[in-house]
């Protein structure tokens, strides 16, 4: 029969080994964890890395950093804008998004109702298909979408009135604006 000895640690040992994790911890912190994620750099290594450039911050108040692959947005953005939709017409306001990204929206009128289809369409596909999410007659919708597809994703709105109508539209999640 074979005999093995399993060699018992030292308490010595056991904090000299703790001590050395903990600083090589806070080693990669300071140089690599805080310049990608946070664009705080207090020893320059991480910019020579390139590091912080994959750090998401404000450049001002009002513009972001904003790493774009392909369809994808990986920075959550949120937009408002007013879109007017003339009288007796329609119109399109699309968002392009990957696969499973996911977006929060709220849009009204000034109160008048418009027939709207809510819709997203594969990106790449020349067949016609689209997937409608929604497809009624209101004059206003909150919710929020978690794409089945990479496509273009948005809102057909059509204005039976005789006056022009304003949708506001407000939006958050990943995504860049098509328009």
């Amino acid at each position: 029969m074979n005999e093995f000895s399993i060699p018992v640690q030292s308490n010595k040992t056991l904090i000299k080994a703790g001590v050395i994790a903990s600083v090589v911890a806070i080693i990669l912190l300071i140089t690599c964890i805080l310049p990608a994620e946070y664009n705080i750099d207090p020893t320059g290594v991480g910019n020579k890395l390139g590091l912080t450039a994959i750090a998401n911050v404000d450049q001002t108040p009002t513009e972001k950093v904003v790493i774009e692959r392909g369809a994808q947005s990986d920075v959550l953005r949120s937009d408002t804008i007013t879109i007017t939709i003339p009288a007796g017409k329609g119109l399109e306001y699309k968002l392009n998004m990957a696969k499973h990204a996911h977006v929060e929206y709220e849009w009204q009128t000034d109160g008048t109702a418009l027939y709207f289809d809510f819709h997203g369409e594969p990106a790449g596909d020349t067949t016609g298909y689209y997937e409608s999410f929604s497809i009624t007659t209101s004059n206003n919708m909150k919710g929020s979408l978690t794409t089945p597809f990479n496509g273009s994703h948005g809102w057909y709105w059509k204005n039976n009135s005789s006056n022009d109508v304003d949708v506001s539209l407000t939006t958050k999640g990943y995504y860049t604006i098509k328009g």
